[in-house]
């Protein structure tokens, strides 16, 4: 079955860095869409990133454009989201999502169960 399985969460200072992992198995990881989304606290979800399996061509929410940056080793079944210059506002817990086909366009089917990231002082 389709398992997604988050690291690399933790507690960093305001302009610090870290790097999430997304470790994938039970499916054909090379072929579909990737994403991260995020849930910061008492809000709902918001989309952070995509990566299409076709070019790896990447997407990213205005909040994020510039500091994050995903990528994806198929050789590895494994989705990263490198994040720099981390804000207070960053802070939420932070899910990999599979897309429902190469594209990314027609949505996400199977989440992982997240990584919290605290950006404070």
């Amino acid at each position: 079955q389709v398992q997604l399985v988050e690291s690399g969460g933790g507690l960093v200072q305001p302009g610090g860095s870290l790097r999430l992992s997304c470790a994938a198995s039970g499916f054909t990881f090379s072929i579909y869409a990737m994403s991260w989304v995020r849930q910061a606290p008492g809000k709902g979800l918001e989309w952070v990133s995509d990566i299409n399996s076709g070019d790896g061509t990447t997407y990213y929410a205005d909040s994020v454009k510039g500091r994050f940056t995903i990528s994806r080793d198929n050789a590895k079944n494994t989705l990263y989201l490198q994040m720099n210059s981390l804000k207070p506002e960053d802070t939420a817990v932070y899910y990999c999502a599979k897309g429902v086909d190469w594209s990314g366009y027609y949505g996400m089917d199977y989440w992982g169960k997240g990584t919290l990231v605290t950006v404070s002082s």
